[in-house]
């Protein structure tokens, strides 16, 4: 089948990450077991969701092709056409995923079907996740199963939108939520109560004072846009109403880091802040407390130049060049436990991922297309 074919089947399917993919994983996993391939299905501990790992041609390392099932929402976004149908205009494929990143999961399971009809010298393995988008979490809880279903490949390609630039980097995350607690009291005795607020608000300015010192004096990388290692702050929510100080407060933040800035190192200033911002109420409130506490994390990825891996997806790729990427992937998982792997994939990040109106034009498809048919050359006789 060819990838556009595929495609349409794949955009067909509403994989946000808050539904069940058990609808594509039954397509992929029926698509893949009649052409031959050794298939593991890796369900989620909820049960509603799965990944798979497969394998074709003789035992041995062989390499890996890596994608996720999942997308990200389509509410709130203004889409002028089906998010859910593959559509074309031009040279331009329109529908939910299809930069980020059933694009490339659709040319992986074109690449697949033409495997199936090779002789292999080496295996052609397969790893498809569910809930990437939010945090990599899908693959964090498969991993465990890679090695025992279908071994550890030498080199591992991982499709996130690239341009087809092969990206040799990202930052790890974390995120984390602090819970800030004061005392409850009427606001017009106001002065006589710690604001749960009050809290957060300080802690808040001791985190932009650390992402100030990190921009300023951190570890740097200039193949990143954003060359430092980052702390944002994305929600603070707190009290019930106006004449009600609120005893507490709860702010959801994240850092990411250069792989050169250990997280240690960051989340140990991080709770330093929050204690720095605490103490001071503990005067007036003894258990005026800050807790922080990590709830999603997934490593950063950082190969060398001129690593055999890198050597090797330039080649297939086409390209003397690298880059780093400024979102995550599920590449830096892969790399932890010893696969070399980088990141390749079409589409554009930045210009059309998790946007309206999402596309993938037919010129990047082509050319992953072509670096698969490359990666098919490597592993096999012909």
């Amino acid at each position: 089948m060819t990838t556009l074919e595929i495609l349409d089947r794949l955009i067909a399917f509403d994989t946000v990450s808050a539904k069940s993919n058990l609808g594509i994983i039954a397509y992929i996993e029926d698509f893949l077991t009649i052409r031959g391939f050794r298939v593991t299905r890796v369900p989620s501990p909820c049960r509603q969701k799965a990944g798979l790992f497969a394998a074709i041609g003789p035992e041995g390392p062989g390499v890996m092709l890596s994608a996720h099932t999942d997308v990200v929402p389509v509410e709130g976004q203004v889409w002028t056409r089906d998010p859910f149908r593959l559509t074309q205009v031009g040279d331009r494929y329109y529908g939910r995923g299809t930069t980020d990143m059933k694009g490339y999961l659709a040319a992986m399971l074109s690449a697949a079907d033409r495997a199936s009809r090779m002789d292999l010298a080496e295996p052609l393995k397969l790893a498809i996740s569910y809930d990437e988008e939010v945090g990599c979490v899908g693959i964090r809880q498969m991993l465990d199963a890679l090695e025992p279903a279908i071994g550890l490949p030498r080199a591992a390609f991982v499709g996130e939108p690239t341009e087809m630039q092969v990206a040799v980097g990202h930052k790890g995350k974390a995120a984390l939520r602090a819970t800030c607690y004061g005392q409850a009291g009427h606001s017009a005795l106001a002065p006589m109560f710690v604001n749960a607020l009050h809290l957060a608000g300080d802690f808040s300015a001791g985190l932009r004072r650390l992402q100030a010192d990190l921009a300023a004096n951190g570890r740097r990388d200039e193949a990143y846009g954003v060359p430092y290692s980052t702390v944002h702050i994305g929600t603070i929510h707190g009290g019930t109403a106006l004449n009600i100080v609120p005893d507490k407060a709860e702010m959801v933040f994240e850092y990411r880091h250069l792989a050169s800035d250990p997280a240690g190192m960051i989340e140990a200033r991080i709770r330093q802040a929050a204690e720095t911002a605490a103490e001071p109420f503990r005067e007036q409130y003894p258990d005026a407390r800050i807790e922080v506490e990590q709830y999603n994390a997934y490593p950063g990825l950082d190969v060398a130049e001129g690593a055999p891996v890198v050597v090797l997806a330039q080649k297939l790729a086409q390209t003397n060049s690298t880059t780093k990427v400024a979102f995550g992937t599920e590449a830096g998982y892969f790399a932890g436990i010893g696969i070399p792997t980088v990141v390749c994939g079409p589409g554009s990040m930045e210009g059309q991922g998790h946007k309206a109106d999402e596309y993938v034009t037919l010129a990047q498809l082509q050319a992953c297309e072509a670096m698969l048919s490359r990666i098919l050359g490597e592993v096999s006789q012909n």
